[in-house]
This record gives C-alpha cells, sequence and structure tokens, in this order.
C-alpha cells in the first residue's frame, strides 16, 4: 500500500502521484440498493479489479445518503488512467459515475502542529 502524499506548504497539491501512478476519486450515484447488496457490490467491485483490472487499486470509499436519500459513495482509487476506472464501473455496474477527480494532494489535521 503506498503511503499518503502530505507536502509540505502550499507545494500539498503540486504532486499527487507515487511512483507514476495517480490517485484518484470517483464520485458515484447508486440504484436503489439495501445495505446487503451494497456489501456485495462493494465484494463484486473488489473481484472485478482484481481479476479484470489488475492495473488499479482501491484504496477505500465513503458511502454517504443525500438530502433526498440518494447512496452516493466517494471511492479512492490508484490507476494510471480514467478509463480503466470507467471500465470497472461500467462491469459493475448498479450506479452512476457522476465525476472522476485526479488526487492533487491530502492534507490532515497533523499537517498543521498547534
Amino acid at each position: 500500500m503506498a503511503p499518503a502524499f502530505h507536502a509540505p506548504g502550499p507545494r500539498r497539491a503540486a504532486a499527487a502521484t507515487l511512483a507514476g501512478v495517480a490517485r484518484y476519486i470517483i464520485e458515484r450515484t447508486w440504484d436503489d440498493l439495501d445495505e446487503q447488496a451494497m456489501d456485495q457490490a462493494g465484494a463484486r467491485s473488489k473481484r472485478i479489479a482484481e481479476e479484470h483490472f489488475p492495473q488499479i487499486r482501491w484504496e477505500h470509499s465513503h458511502v454517504v445518503m443525500d438530502s433526498e436519500g440518494t447512496i452516493k459513495s466517494f471511492c479512492v482509487y490508484d490507476a494510471p488512467e480514467t478509463d480503466v476506472l470507467y471500465k470497472h464501473a461500467d462491469e459493475l455496474g448498479q450506479h452512476l459515475v457522476d465525476r472522476i477527480f485526479e488526487i492533487a494532494g491530502d492534507i490532515s489535521p497533523r499537517d498543521f502542529p498547534t
């Protein structure tokens, strides 16, 4: 697992790639799935990536419900390009990819000692 990128000061957004592989956040809107179906989708996503897209790595996801009850997720992946992420998403199904953003860097409260 690649370590998180933590650049000092204003250069945080300068370079987010490690070993030439970019990190991305995928914003997804899911079909109306219950908790069990979401768990199954997660397991299927992992299996599809391992079997068909070994060049990508799923780091983690945040799952939320918006004010209208729509399930969304924000998933962090390492990938050589966005096309492979769209192909993985198409094979997974049960959702739409709203947007994909390349991650410019990471910051956390640890970056700002008191």
